[in-house]
């Protein structure tokens, strides 16, 4: 579920044709995380969980940098390329030395630390994102559903690394609960502010004009209306009678 939570910011993505305030940092990240999980996996027994979720990580990640890459703007696509060849080649190095270089239970631990390293990155990605929503006061692209997600993932893994005994799968997912929660705490905090925000705007409309003239003037004055039509008619009557002796009296005189 967290890998598919961001699925929605790519439909908008690729309806809309633009990544608009949307940043790959967060998915070039999540994309080596789990490509370090699945080395790590490899390295434990009983890792078939560890290795299928990060197996299917992989595949989803991959997907959603193409379709960054495709509809962002040259800027953001060239940022996102030399994320890409900067952490996968770090990775790899990483990879390579400790197969050459470490045996048994040092090489556990080398990449051990590593995925703790990433998977803490992997949550503290957003940050960025979080500093944008405090400074615009705008929660547009920063998606609750992806926050959401990963905090229940990281309380699970969390969970799961404990009942393993497992330190390196249990750490990193304390600083996800911890950040994770933050963000929906940010999302909801000013979400609140936007619908407050919105709400103010509207009672502030002003009057529509129509021809020059306000609207709302001329209903409160349609409402009054009655009163002036009805002198006018004793007006219109008095004139009648006022008029009709004259005439009379010019027949007579015919």
């Amino acid at each position: 579920m967290v890998y598919l939570a961001p699925l929605p910011t790519f439909v908008r993505v690729y309806k809309k044709k633009s990544t608009e305030g949307f940043e790959s940092l967060p998915y070039v990240v999540a994309l080596v995380s789990a490509m370090l999980w699945i080395y790590y996996a490899t390295l434990k027994p009983n890792a078939f969980l560890l290795m299928t979720i990060n197996s299917i990580g992989c595949v989803v990640e991959t997907i959603y940098i193409i379709v960054f890459i495709v509809y962002a703007p040259k800027k953001a696509r060239i940022l996102t390329l030399k994320l890409l060849l900067v952490f996968n080649m770090g990775a790899l190095v990483l990879v390579l030395i400790t197969h050459f270089f470490s045996k048994g239970r040092s090489r556990i631990h080398v990449i051990g630390w590593s995925c703790v390293v990433t998977s803490a990155a992997v949550f503290a990605a957003p940050l960025s994102i979080m500093r944008s929503v405090i400074h615009t006061k705008s929660v547009e692209f920063m998606p609750f559903t992806l926050s959401f997600f990963l905090t229940c993932s990281a309380t699970l893994w969390l969970v799961y690394g404990l009942l393993l005994k497992d330190f390196y799968i249990s750490l990193p997912n304390i600083v996800g609960v911890v950040l994770g929660t933050i963000q929906m705490l940010l999302y909801v905090v000013y979400k609140k502010f936007n619908n407050n925000i919105a709400k103010d705007h509207e009672r502030k409309q002003p009057s529509p004009i129509v021809n020059g003239k306000n609207m709302n003037h001329i209903k409160a004055s349609n409402i009054d209306s009655s009163s002036p039509q009805v002198s006018g008619d004793i007006e219109v009557g008095r004139d009648e009678n006022l008029y009709g002796p004259q005439l009379e009296h010019s027949d007579d005189g015919v």
